[in-house]
């Protein structure tokens, strides 16, 4: 989908400190033969510091980069991979009291890893569709230190990271032009990620935690038996996807400076993204997250705020953000730099 005239005029990232894969070796968090491949230097790791806490402190920056006052905004969208708090309570509504406090609607995206980026098509509607506020605020945050999951072996593609983004998606303008956005479903795939599990009673309720590996282990032991798993190459929707999205942003992909992509281990980065899009490791950020991990629904925008702040991408270069949610989904969108950061 192609859009006109949205724009992102501030990001904000807030991460924690990290613990090295060599660390978690030598506790007998990880594996060695696991680090070895992975590629993975480091991990944020939060410790008792609550989700939504940290999307507070990343809006707070984004919200200072971009010039908005809080009364230009219409809406908050929330977004996030892994329990905020307690159940029956609303983690975007605390995010609203503790930043713009102001009576606007505040809701969660829930897509799993993607939120974020469907936030932000979904505040594009929004802009769209209310001529009275010029603004909404994106936040996403993820703390997976709890007992339901272990960050280091709940699977093989990556190791789970903690930390909060933030952006504001502006009408009036910015320092990144949104020139387009889409996301491509291959729901047929949506059982590998259940891997046998019953629907009811959902598995957190009876102290079932998330464990990616053992659902992988489920569909290995079903071909086995002769049952064969949902069947795809998820890199042809990335493909797919990002042809499409580009063709509508009317560039290609030698126009592309920089690639923000998910958090992934090496091998799984590179089949399921690098290599699809023909982009080689330099040209993504694998140097930033493989000391930092998958941090849940907040990675693409994380990555852009570090190659937007350290002055890795200049104006009139084009960046693409593209990552993943069970499902199975894709998520795109094409970003225009206009303005180098210290300038807005």
């Amino acid at each position: 989908m192609r859009i006109d005239d949205v724009f992102l005029s501030g990001l904000g990232a807030w991460l924690p400190e990290t613990v090295t894969t060599e660390r978690a070796v030598r506790e007998s968090w990880y594996d060695a033969a696991d680090r070895e491949a992975s590629g993975m230097e480091s991990v944020a790791v939060a410790g008792d510091l609550p989700a939504p806490e940290m999307a507070v402190r990343a809006a707070h920056i984004a919200l200072q980069r971009s010039g908005h006052a809080a009364d230009d905004f219409g809406a908050l969208m929330h977004s996030s991979s892994f329990h905020q708090g307690p159940d029956g309570w609303s983690a975007p509504h605390y995010v609203l009291r503790h930043t713009l406090d102001r009576p606007i609607s505040a809701v969660e995206v829930r897509l799993g890893c993607l939120g974020l980026l469907a936030g932000l098509e979904l505040a594009t509607f929004r802009l769209a569709a209310d001529p009275a506020h010029d603004a909404v605020l994106l936040t996403a945050a993820d703390n997976y230190s709890t007992p339901l999951v272990d960050r280091w072996r709940a699977s093989k593609m990556f190791l789970l990271a903690d930390g909060g983004a933030a952006a504001v998606v502006s009408r009036r303008g910015g320092f990144a032009r949104v020139a387009a956005i889409g996301s491509l479903s291959n729901p047929g795939m949506e059982e590998l990620h259940r891997g046998g599990e019953e629907l009811f009673p959902p598995g957190v309720t009876v102290g079932r935690g998330l464990n990616f590996e053992e659902r992988s282990e489920y569909w290995r032991k079903q071909w086995a038996l002769g049952v064969a798993p949902p069947m795809g190459h998820f890199g042809e929707c990335v493909s797919e996807l990002a042809e499409r999205t580009m063709d509508e942003a009317g560039i290609s992909i030698d126009k592309v400076a920089r690639v923000c992509h998910t958090g992934f281990a090496q091998g799984s980065l590179q089949a399921m993204f690098l290599d699809p899009l023909g982009v080689s490791l330099d040209r993504g950020i694998w140097e930033f997250t493989r000391r930092i991990g998958h941090a849940g629904a907040g990675d693409l925008f994380i990555g852009l705020e570090r190659l937007w702040t350290e002055g890795a991408v200049a104006p009139g270069e084009y960046v693409l953000l593209i990552g993943s949610a069970p499902g199975m989904e894709a998520g795109c969108a094409v970003l225009e730099i206009l303005n180098p950061y210290g300038d807005h």
